[in-house]
């Protein structure tokens, strides 16, 4: 702006020249020559680049809330209310070539029901995902995968207690007596690491193979390491000599003897669709399957989850999930199978909640 008005000052004085000395040419040309020797003295204003931009982020959250009451209804039924929260961020870095995609999801959910007047725990999730990949075609890439699965806090199987004081008012107590220990915090936890390759043929489709992964499964409980598949420690293979002993839940007491990580060495591949078919509507589904080179790599272990999302308004949706796990190294203990069973383990809901999804700058 300041090097057009010079221009222009400088045209308006030689106009003025021009006007007082029209027959006087040497008058006429220094004017010129004034005017050209200004414009190409004026500076030239610097324009400043836009900051480089190399992290996008983003944080969904959501709260769900489900209550149901009852008073002198027929049918029957008791009073329950039911919490849920959920997050999933991401913070992708990309420059040139070069990129590193990061995600967490963490989910925790419980209910409280009138006929056991306790916190019961119907959802629990950690799972942290870390891609560093160099880009060598439109659709290919060279990556480095890490992924760490587990849960925060202990899971139970709810029994009746066998002698309550009053069976028709069973205290809270007497249910804590009588659950059953599932699982808990790094009882299991999963960590893989490995190399391979992403595919991305679309904006709504990734894959990932890692023919060359390593792993570690975790069980720090020790109450818990032979259901998860956990071999003898060394000392302690002689299963006469050394046997297990339960207690009268069927939980091991003596899971010291057996070892608290197990070292995997296989392949694993991640399967990741999200469509959005319109600003109401979305689906995300992941399947992640691993074969361990090292422990019959025929079996293959399976997580896939499966997320859909309606929106109703502007902050309220309608969730749909599921969870299906298989391993064949887990045993699965209930009334029909004291001493366990290997099968498919699924977990399903439908929530009703506030949504909210936040946007890095």
């Amino acid at each position: 702006m300041k090097k057009r008005f010079l221009f222009i000052a400088s045209i308006l004085v030689l106009c003025s020249h021009v006007r007082l000395s029209a027959q006087n040419e040497d008058d006429v040309q220094k004017a010129a020559a004034a005017a050209a020797a200004a414009y190409a003295a004026a500076p030239v204003a610097e324009t400043v680049a836009p900051k480089p931009k190399y992290w996008t982020t983003s944080l969904e959250t959501s709260f769900n809330f489900l209550q149901t009451g009852y008073s002198n209804w027929a049918k029957g039924g008791y009073n329950n209310i039911k919490l849920g929260t959920f997050l999933d961020g991401r913070a992708n870095y990309k420059k040139n070539d070069f990129y590193w995609n990061n995600r967490l999801q963490m989910e925790y959910g419980f209910f409280y029901s009138e006929d056991k007047p306790i916190l019961q725990k119907n959802r629990d999730k950690l799972q942290f995902e870390s891609t560093f990949g160099h880009t060598i075609t439109k659709t290919m890439s060279y990556t480095a995968k890490y992924m760490l699965q587990s849960q925060f806090s202990n899971s139970y199987n709810y029994q009746v207690p066998s002698e309550p004081a009053d069976p028709d008012n069973i205290t809270s107590a007497e249910w804590r007596a009588s659950r059953v220990l599932k699982s808990g915090f790094f009882s299991p936890a999963n960590m893989t690491l490995g190399g391979g390759i992403d595919w991305n043929p679309s904006q709504w489709l990734k894959v990932n193979f890692s023919p060359v992964t390593g792993g570690i499964y975790i069980v720090m409980d020790s109450k818990l390491r032979k259901s998860n598949g956990m071999k003898r420690k060394k000392g302690y293979e002689d299963l006469e000599a050394f046997p297990d002993k339960k207690d009268d839940k069927g939980l091991l007491t003596n899971g010291h003897m057996y070892q608290s990580t197990r070292f995997q060495f296989g392949s694993q591949l991640t399967m990741d669709a999200n469509l959005k078919i319109n600003d109401n509507f979305t689906a995300g589904t992941q399947v992640i399957l691993f074969s361990d080179y090292l422990n019959k790599p025929q079996n293959i272990r399976v997580n896939w989850n499966t997320r859909i999302l309606w929106k109703l308004a502007k902050y309220f949706t309608l969730a749909f999930n599921t969870d299906v796990i298989y391993d064949d190294l887990i045993v699965i203990t209930n009334d029909k199978h004291p001493d366990g069973i290997k099968a498919v383990q699924l977990l399903q809901s439908m929530e009703f909640g506030f949504t909210y999804t936040f946007h890095g700058k």
